[in-house]
């Protein structure tokens, strides 16, 4: 029950806001292929992030 008060560890929020470019990227690669790129751009640089942390 407590779980729910739990604030996310820096490395929770960047594991969760990689997963979400990577999903944006997917999603617009069949539309925009330069937003597609970007966000995959974008993705890469947190995971340097990520690994900088571990």
């Amino acid at each position: 029950m407590l779980g729910i008060f739990k604030k996310k560890s820096e490395k929770e929020k960047l594991q969760a806001q990689y997963e979400k470019l990577l999903k944006d990227a997917h999603r617009l690669s069949t539309s925009n292929r330069r937003l597609s790129d970007q966000k995959t751009y974008e993705a890469e640089e947190v995971m340097k992030q990520l690994e900088k942390l571990s």
